[in-house]
């Protein structure tokens, strides 16, 4: 196994999830600071996920003609320029283009990226060095927020931090070995509808994680500070949401190789109905803060779970189009979960978040229990 390339990589994934943690909540609270609803700054959060439709088709023509490693590179730059833009010219138009732009390169980045990652790791290591990459990128989410607070939301500067790590994400994505071989048609987006028929609880799983990630990071502040929360207190609580989600990765991927993964997963599930439906209720008491935690680890679970389960099952050009299937439903849930939360947060219930968390993941739990990921017919 190559342990340096393993590193390097799952280092720069992390580069970039700071970069998002700290610019994706930046700009839903400048639109809320320009006085923009709750459906404004949902469309604002849903562009990426179009972007993400689209990048998927580009992902092999684009590693087929520069290979995966030049590929990243260009992408995270093309990312770095979309931030550029933003912080220059601050116009709602405008940020909705850069935000599709941004969808697109980072569909590249992630499907090659994680894919890369998968294709590495030895299969009996495969659980606790996805959790790693898994946790790894969570805690860069995590201190996202945390450094914004530092940074503050005044004036531009936390958007050129975000710059500068993608650029230095990019370079570090360079000079690496062992990267797939990949084809266009290895990344192809065709075969999603088949992928969905035999692995719809994977499927699930990847777009109720991505709707998740999406709300948090764009709508949770704007819905604690609606809630009477301040600004530093909604910062502080959605970086407890990524604590949950960091803190519990590691122990997930050692359980995940030592016992069911599918046993696993339901659990994780069952947790995160339970903690969402729990949310409203105790949002104004000290019990939230062990809410929040279940919360995040809950729903980071399906998706480490769900990377650890497809690279189980699947390699080569295989394992690529799994992750580039899973790329799909990734922008599908992160175009449904803001568009939806916006619009209901603004003209049905202020607690639509957690709500429409509890009712996606209840379909999981049902869909868990019917159809057990990777099952061998009549298997449980």
């Amino acid at each position: 196994m190559r342990w340096g390339t393993y590193i390097a990589l799952t280092a720069a994934m992390v580069i970039v999830g700071l970069s998002l943690g700290v610019s994706l909540p930046l700009v839903s609270l400048r639109l809320e600071s320009w006085g923009y609803g709750q459906f404004a700054i949902g469309v604002m959060a849903a562009m990426p996920a179009i972007g993400v439709l689209l990048g998927s088709r580009l992902t092999g023509p684009l590693a087929a003609a520069l290979g995966v490693p030049r590929a990243l590179f260009l992408s995270l730059l093309a990312c770095a320029l979309s931030l550029v833009v933003i912080a220059l010219l601050p116009f709602y138009p405008l940020w909705l283009l850069m935000r599709l732009l941004i969808g697109m390169t980072l569909t590249v980045v992630f499907v090659l990226g994680e894919s890369w990652i998968n294709q590495l790791v030895e299969d009996h290591l495969r659980g606790r060095l996805v959790a790693v990459y898994g946790t790894g990128f969570a805690l860069s989410q995590l201190s996202g927020p945390l450094l914004l607070a530092v940074l503050g939301t005044a004036d531009d500067r936390g958007f050129w931090v975000a710059v500068a790590l993608l650029v230095l994400g990019s370079v570090m994505m360079l000079c690496q070995s062992g990267a797939p071989k990949i084809d266009q048609q290895g990344v192809s987006g065709s075969g999603i509808g088949k992928f969905c028929r035999e692995q719809p609880t994977i499927a699930w799983a990847v777009v109720l994680f991505a709707a998740f990630e999406a709300m948090v990071l764009t709508l949770m502040p704007v819905y604690m500070l609606r809630e009477g929360f301040d600004q530093e207190r909604a910062l502080l609580m959605v970086s407890i949401v990524v604590v949950g989600d960091a803190a519990l990765q590691l122990p997930i991927g050692l359980l995940a190789d030592r016992m069911s993964r599918t046993r696993l997963m339901l659990g994780c599930g069952v947790i995160l109905l339970f903690s969402s439906l729990a949310l409203p209720v105790f949002l104004h008491s000290a019990l939230v803060w062990p809410l929040l935690l279940l919360f995040g680890a809950s729903a980071g679970g399906l998706y480490t779970l769900s990377l650890i389960m497809v690279g189980q099952h699947y390699r080569d050009a295989a394992l690529v189009r799994a992750n580039a299937h899973m790329a799909l439903l990734w922008g599908l849930g992160c175009l449904l979960g803001p568009l939806s939360t916006g619009a209901a947060s603004q003209w049905l219930s202020s607690h639509a978040l957690p709500l429409l968390m509890a009712l996606g993941a209840a379909g999981f739990v049902v869909m868990a229990i019917r159809r057990p990921p990777f099952a061998q017919p009549g298997q449980r």
